[in-house]
């Protein structure tokens, strides 16, 4: 009787740790089903099980809507899309900004208070080594780049629901004479299905512009190497759905997510929250 009794235990707990894990599985799932940006059936594979070891080429600020393991030809198409828009600024149909709204009571203050948490967060990682340890993983490292994202999964899929200004999405290094890492800023994100008040609810549009790269044609996969790049990628003139179609390209409305820049060692807020780092 012992024995049976034992056996009865062990399958009945086991059951009950079952019970529990489904039970966490499909919360997360209800979870995601009502964020921004996410839908339920790709995040079991990738959210739960792929957060502790993410691959070295995920896409800094892409879209955790779409958490499936990417293809040759999007890994392809991202690589293409990054190497360009380090430069991208305003005025262009490839880059959509959120508007400069007028100072809101409060505004100043919330700002100054995320600049002042990132950069106590953010003082160990000056050694870049830490941040490889902390699970930071470098993308696209052998592309020369004005600025290298160093993109934390776990991060990015937090941001998502909640914001936490000590965790950004990425850190933001440019490159040393010496082969090395100098920390210059870091990088929020939201889902690009987010709403200018979810926005401006994480950091002010009166001190900061959030920004969404679009309309997007990547050429046939067969001519990715041998495109003109002056009609294809996000700074080639091809901005519609038609236009890419005659092309033969495949065209995409909007790629990655929000994003916005900050750079807590400047010293104006024009500086702190620009789209890109300046000497």
């Amino acid at each position: 009787m012992k024995a049976g009794g034992s056996v009865r235990e062990q399958i009945l707990k086991a059951m009950g740790h079952l019970g529990i894990l489904l039970g966490a599985v499909f919360a997360v799932t209800v979870l995601l089903a009502a964020a921004p940006g996410h839908h339920s059936p790709t995040v079991e594979a990738v959210g739960l099980q792929g957060a502790q070891n993410p691959p070295a080429q995920e896409m800094p600020g892409m879209d955790h809507g779409k958490m499936g393991t990417p293809s040759a030809e999007e890994k392809a198409e991202e690589s293409a899309a990054m190497s360009e828009m380090a430069h991208m600024h305003g005025g262009s149909p490839h880059l959509h900004m959120t508007e400069m709204r007028a100072p809101q009571p409060g505004d100043a203050e919330r700002a100054n208070q995320i600049v002042a948490q990132l950069k106590v967060a953010m003082e160990k990682y000056k050694d870049y080594h830490v941040a490889l340890n902390e699970g930071f993983r470098i993308f696209l490292p052998n592309v020369p780049q004005p600025e290298y994202h160093f993109t934390n999964f776990s991060n990015a899929f937090e941001a998502a629901f909640v914001f936490d200004p000590a965790k950004p999405t990425s850190l933001l290094y440019r490159k040393t004479p010496d082969g090395g890492y100098e920390l210059v800023g870091a990088m929020y994100t939201m889902p690009k299905r987010a709403t200018e008040e979810q926005l401006n609810a994480r950091v002010p549009l009166s001190v900061a512009m959030w920004h969404l790269h679009t309309n997007l044609c990547m050429p046939p996969k067969e001519q990715t190497k041998t495109a003109d790049y002056t009609k294809f990628g996000l700074k080639g003139s091809i901005s519609t759905q038609q236009a890419c179609d005659a092309a033969g390209g495949t065209f995409h409305p909007t790629v990655f997510g929000w994003m916005v820049h900050v750079y807590p060692y400047e010293t104006s807020p024009e500086a702190i929250f620009a789209m890109h780092h300046h000497d």
